[in-house]
């Protein structure tokens, strides 16, 4: 562990926030968290609090004592200065001399107490941080004493290694209870410099704050140094199949597992999103031969568990020869956990004579042996913060089983923290969009039409993979919309092999494919070359077929249904002159996308297409539309809008009715037009 603090840095951040009217030491404070958030072995995703007491004046101008402490929301590594609200600290320290304080009369207090009532809500450790008398106090939950402390013999390995450097506080919840056994354990260790709650983290203080940021490292250094000097044990690892099944095998089998058994269930319905991660470390964890023990003997903090749930489902290795033997042990082992789960929450809803909590059953960290593991949330980012406390989870539960035997927080506890009101008020909760759970696939997507659907589909909350020749273009827009790119060459089937198997590494599957790629020859048909024609049937039907082909492929393994969606084009109903090179496959296109709704209705498949004319895009260019106006003696605005409506139709208006069609669960083999009014050109 670095010490990182550089007076050089800190003193530019200081110079900043100057400008903005914030004190040094505020500043300071904020420099000091940004380097523990910034280190996945101190904090992950919103973990931790730190806080700096100060002389502010109040609403009157009158100067008084105030605790700033990070605020609810805010993460230490990207904190700013107006995400530590300030609190009277009088008011605080006053609550010392009860004797119990209920959460709600708690959080009420510390709100009552705030100099600005629009300023976020405390951390549930604000009154921790105001009975500690030091200016500066930092709080992390670091994996290396975590390691040490989740022993059978934590406390002696502690007290023995720090020696009265650091002094040890039962563990107790967080919240008024555990600031009132910091302050009495402080109190009676007055030389120390440092607090460790056994399961939980640790406490550093000091009058400046780089002096609490150092006692932070130096401690959580020792703690590593004796993890090193005393591995000895290796983790012996378990036979697995010569042919192991490949991630883009078992991504879809589980994802489309959990998405079945939600469906099973009452309320809403979302398939999850995965999140895999492998490397040395893990593999060397899942591929343990006591995975079944020391994988689910719990978190390495129990302010985990709200991310995670207590425990991870644990499969067993995936032959590649036989995916239909894993997916019933699969099966099998899911349903147990759900057991399991509603066991656990049976028996604690009891203990406090609560209704049992409505929540799903479902894991949020999955270890396969021989791959890796998964986390799995409701959007990309709930399944990669799953994920990443899986990796800090497996980092502190290796080092304790090399050292000794891991022993996580009693069942009790965890469940206390898992429906800890104020904990539970950390998790984001998903905007109510329609498709949020679903990963959506644009071929052609970096650009034009594809563009446009890409956006669309990621407004109504799906994940979403740009398949585009053009890379860099596709990442771009990725990197805009919050989305993953994959080169993609649609007439190369194995490319658009490759292209499937990276979004189900992406996300764990596919529920919508866009197959939009292509691009448009002219030609008089009696006289064109053979290999123009030919060239724009393997790019306008063969390309559309080998999307479709690796869509079904995915979908099948998942087992939840999905969408095919094809742009056709009006050319597949109104030929235009001079253009059969490009009509003739896509009237073929559209009637494979009849085919793929005849055979694949039994699989839950739709397939629809969207019929649309006059866009600008990289077809219908800014120069042919203007070709094409003087050609008819029109302007280019009456050429764009010469439809029934008079309007032009844009690339956004044609991926609206693509996310229509994605949402008409009940609608199969239709053809959806969008050209403002073209009699030639519609069905019927």
């Amino acid at each position: 562990m670095k010490n990182l603090w550089s007076n050089k840095d800190a003193e530019a951040l200081v110079r900043r926030y100057r400008r903005r009217g914030v004190s040094r030491n505020l500043a300071l404070c904020v420099y000091g968290s940004r380097l523990l958030g910034g280190n996945a072995g101190l904090v992950v995703h919103g973990g931790g609090n730190t806080s700096v007491k100060m002389v502010q004046p109040d609403i009157t101008g009158r100067k008084v004592d105030t605790l700033c402490v990070k605020g609810s929301g805010w993460d230490l590594a990207t904190i700013e200065p107006e995400g530590f609200p300030a609190v009277r600290l009088e008011a605080l320290r006053a609550l010392r001399n009860l004797n119990e304080l209920g959460d709600d009369d708690m959080l009420n207090a510390v709100r009552t107490a705030l100099l600005d009532a629009t300023a976020p809500t405390p951390s549930v450790e604000a009154l921790l941080h105001a009975f500690l008398p030091p200016n500066f106090v930092d709080h992390t939950h670091a994996n290396a004493l975590l390691a040490l402390t989740n022993q059978a013999d934590g406390v002696q390995r502690v007290m023995k290694l720090f020696k009265g450097k650091a002094a040890i506080v039962t563990y107790v919840m967080s919240g008024f209870a555990l600031a009132k056994a910091a302050i009495e354990t402080f109190e009676a260790n007055p030389d120390c410099t440092a607090l460790i709650v056994p399961q939980h983290g640790v406490f550093t203080f000091g009058e400046t704050a780089e002096q609490a940021y150092g006692r932070m490292i130096e401690i959580v250094g020792i703690a590593e140094k004796a993890i090193a000097g005393g591995r000895k044990k290796i983790i012996p690892a378990k036979n697995l199949p010569a042919r192991h099944a490949t991630l883009a095998d078992i991504a879809p089998i589980l994802r489309g597992l959990i998405g079945r058994a939600v469906a099973a269930n009452p309320g809403r319905y979302r398939r999850p999103i995965l999140d895999f991660r492998t490397s040395r470390k893990i593999r060397t964890f899942v591929d343990g031969r006591d995975l079944d023990r020391y994988g689910q003997s719990g978190t390495a903090t129990p302010d985990h568990v709200i991310r995670t749930k207590p425990k991870p489902l644990v499969l067993q290795p995936a032959d590649r020869r036989d995916l239909a033997a894993f997916t019933v042990a699969a099966e099998k082992a899911l349903s147990a956990f759900q057991a399991d789960y509603l066991a656990y929450l049976k028996r604690n809803a009891r203990r406090h004579q609560w209704p049992v909590p409505e929540i799903d059953h479902m894991p949020r960290v999955i270890f396969v042996p021989g791959l890796g593991l998964f986390g799995l949330g409701d959007t990309a980012k709930d399944a990669a913060i799953a994920a990443d406390i899986a990796e800090v989870n497996v980092e502190t539960i290796t080092d304790a089983e090399r050292i000794g035997r891991f022993q996580g927080l009693d069942e009790k506890n965890v469940f206390d923290i898992e429906f800890w009101s104020l904990e539970r008020a950390k998790l984001d909760t998903a905007a109510d969009l329609p498709l949020i759970g679903q990963v959506a696939v644009v071929t052609g997507g970096a650009s034009g039409i594809g563009a446009a659907t890409a956006r669309a589909f990621r407004e109504a909350g799906a994940e979403v993979a740009i398949l585009d020749r053009d890379l860099a273009s596709a990442t771009r827009l990725g990197d805009e919309i919050g989305g993953v790119a994959a080169a993609c060459d649609v007439t190369d089937g194995g490319s658009v092999r490759r292209a499937f198997d990276s979004v189900c590494t992406a996300f764990g599957g596919v529920d919508i494919v866009v197959s939009n790629a292509g691009a448009a020859w002219q030609g008089e048909i009696g006289t064109v070359d053979e290999a123009i024609l030919r060239q724009s049937f393997e790019l306008n039907f063969f390309g559309h077929q080998s999307v479709a082909q690796n869509a079904v492929r995915v979908m099948r393994a998942q087992g939840t249904g999905g969408v095919l969606l094809f742009n056709t084009s009006k050319q597949a109903i109104n030929p235009g002159k001079d253009f059969g090179p490009y009509g003739l496959p896509k009237a073929a296109t559209l009637f494979l996308m009849k085919q793929y709704a005849l055979d694949h209705g039994k699989d839950g498949i739709r397939s629809n297409a969207v019929n649309a004319d006059r866009i600008r895009s990289g077809l219908l260019t800014d120069d042919m539309i203007a070709s094409r106006a003087k050609a008819r003696r029109l302007s280019e605005a009456d050429y764009m809008g010469g439809n029934l409506l008079g309007r032009e139709v844009t690339a956004g208006d044609v991926a609206q009715a693509f996310v229509s069609l994605a949402l008409a669960e009940k609608t199969t083999a239709a053809v959806l037009t969008v050209d403002g009014g073209n009699i030639e050109a519609s069905l019927r």
